[in-house]
Parts: structure tokens; sequence; C-alpha cells
């Protein structure tokens, strides 16, 4: 911008320059031609000049009138082309007013642009302070999770007693619910269900017994017949003895049934002497009467070569549901049939259980 400037000045002194040679030349002319007048004027009839004088004259003053219109045309042309000269210029100076402007324009784009960039560098510095906040976050973490994994890995590395332990509950409220569906096959009336422990059979005892007595009611004798006849055909694939019948599709665990408890309960009503003694009572009843129907239960022996059926009586000590009421005394009356499972304290007692349980499946 400042050359064409610099250019614009320049040709504006050359058009001065010319303008002003022009002017002396016409009047330069001007002079000449007042000259001429003034020579003739003083010209007298006694002073004529010759003739080729006159011609030369004459020739001359042609010639000065010829370049004087020669150069009135050249002005005139020279006038055109400083109008036009002038024109471009003041064309030029509005593009360069124009061009002013948009610089001045675009200057203060830069200038804000430089503003947006400062900040989006600010803004950059503090996203990689936080990106570089987060990744360290991001490495506790990982290191967090990993621990977590090893944590997780260890305690998922099955323990064989732990184990073994899982399969002796899930063998027992098997056997357990094998036996709940079987009697409600045949006694649907029969009010009979499993613990919430999943470890006992549970019968109301207005269900087998009349209120404040021991033996059975001859129409429930069949009740418990039944219970002995499928409880000797479960027993034999869980213990030993002459009657045992282990093999590995029954008893894929290797478990072993310790003892099945005939527990006899009351509610509190009466005295605590009554209510024990009735409860073993009813329990012993309860256990002659299986023993009557199916001798051969007493032939299913422990690990240590005991049988598994006993009884137990606990009177008003363990009740599953409120003696406030007629229905919570009634629930309270009642023969659980507990299934107590052996369960070894390590890994060598789990070899013991198998060895015994495999010695019977051979002898077979």
């Amino acid at each position: 911008m400042r050359a064409q400037a610099k250019r614009l000045r320049h040709e504006e002194e050359e058009e001065s320059a010319f303008i002003s040679m022009t002017d002396m030349t016409v009047g330069f002319l001007f002079i000449m031609m007042i000259l001429l007048a003034f020579f003739a004027s003083q010209m007298q009839e006694p002073d004529a000049v010759s003739r080729s004088d006159y011609d030369r004259v004459i020739a001359e003053r042609d010639s000065w009138q010829e370049r004087a219109e020669t150069r009135a045309e050249v002005i005139v042309r020279l006038e055109a082309e400083i109008e036009a000269l002038k024109q471009q210029r003041s064309r030029l100076q509005t593009q360069v007013s124009d061009l002013n402007a948009a610089l001045d324009a675009e200057r203060a784009t830069v200038t804000e642009l430089t503003a947006e960039l400062d900040m989006a560098r600010t803004r950059i510095a503090e996203l990689e302070e936080q990106i570089q906040m987060l990744l360290q976050q991001i490495s506790k973490l990982e290191e967090d999770i990993e621990n977590l994994r090893r944590q997780l890995a260890e305690l998922q590395q099955i323990d064989p007693l732990e184990a073994y332990l899982a399969q002796v509950a899930q063998a027992r409220r098997e056997v357990l619910q094998r036996l709940r569906d079987a009697i409600r096959a045949d006694f649907p009336n029969l009010q009979v269900e499993l613990s919430e422990e999943s470890d006992a059979l549970r019968f109301q005892g207005e269900g087998l017994f009349a209120s404040g007595r021991s033996d059975l009611t001859p129409d429930r004798r069949e009740i418990v017949a039944r219970l002995a006849q499928r409880l000797d055909e479960v027993l034999p694939c869980f213990t030993l003895g002459e009657a045992s019948r282990f093999d590995q599709a029954c008893n894929p665990g290797f478990v072993m049934i310790e003892a099945v408890q005939i527990e006899g309960h009351t509610d509190d009503v009466g005295t605590d002497r009554v209510n024990r003694n009735l409860s073993a009572a009813r329990a012993n009843s309860t256990f002659f009467a299986m023993t009557q129907a199916a001798p051969s239960v007493m032939q299913h022996q422990n690990l240590k070569r005991q049988p598994v059926l006993s009884v137990a009586a606990y009177g008003p000590d363990r009740p599953v549901a409120s003696n406030e009421s007629p229905e919570g005394r009634a629930t309270n009356r009642r023969i659980d049939l507990r299934f107590i499972m052996v369960t070894p304290q390590d890994t060598d007692g789990i070899e013991v259980i198998r060895e015994a349980l495999e010695s019977v499946g051979d002898q077979q």
C-alpha cells in the first residue's frame, strides 16, 4: 500500500511538471505573436523588407502557428489523458480507502482471533492439566481394580472343604424335598413343611396326636409307617451298614448322614415337666411306629457305625410360632424329622467319608 501511494505522488509530480511546460510553451508562443504584431505595426512602406525575408517570416509564422496548433492538440490530448489519470487516481484512491478499511477490519479480526487464541491456549492448558489428573486417577483406579481382581481370584479359588459342605447342604435339601413331596402325595391334607434352614421336616402335632396325648391316633399310624418306608428308601445311599446301597449316581457328592432325629415339641401350655415328658413320649411313639413299620431302617449306620435314627425332646423350648394364639400353639405342637449330616473339619475328613462309602459300594 505504501508503494502504491508513493507511485501516485510521483505521477502527480510528473503531471504538474508537464502542465508547467505546456503553460510555458503557450506563453512563449503568445509572446512571439505579440512581437510579430508589434513588428508588423512598426513596418512602414519606406521600410519594406525583401520578399525573401517576408516569405521567410511568413514561413516562420506559419511554422509557429502550426506548432501552436499541434501543441494545442497535444495539450487537449494531454489534458484528456490527465483527466483519465485523475479518474484512475480517484478510483485507485477509492480502492486504497476500501483496502485500508478491509485491512483495519482484518486487523481487528486478527486482534480478536489472537485474544481467542490466547484464551484457547489457556483452556487447552487447563484441559491438559485436568486430563493429566484424570489419567492419574484412572491409573490409580486400574491399580485398585487389579487388586480387587486378585482378591476376587483368591476368593473364587474353590476351597475343597467349603465346596464339600455346600454339596452336603444341597444333598440334605434334596432328600428332605423328596420325602416331603412323597408324604404330600400320599396324604394331601397333612401339614408338612421344610424348616427355614432346610434341615428338617415339620409335622403339626394335631395332625399326628390328639391334644395332650403322646400315642399316635390309629388313622395317623399309616402316615408314620409310610414315612418310615420312604426314609428306608433314601437312607441306603447316604449311610453305612448291611442295608447300605451306595453308588455315585445317587450320591455324587459322597455325603453321609450322621443322624435322623425324631424331635418332639410342644406349646407352652402346662408345666415344663409335663411338656418335656410329652414331647419325649411323642418322639418315642413315632420312633417305635417307624421301626415297627420298617425294621430295616435301624440298619442304616453313620461313620461311627451307629444307627442314624434317634429321638430328641425339646418340650416348649423351640417354638416356630407365637404361643399367644391357638393357631400358633397348634403349630408348635409338632414332630420334626431332622437330618444331621457328617461335617468333616478338613479335607482329610472328606477322604475318610469317601473311602468309607466306596468300601460299601465295592461290597455290593
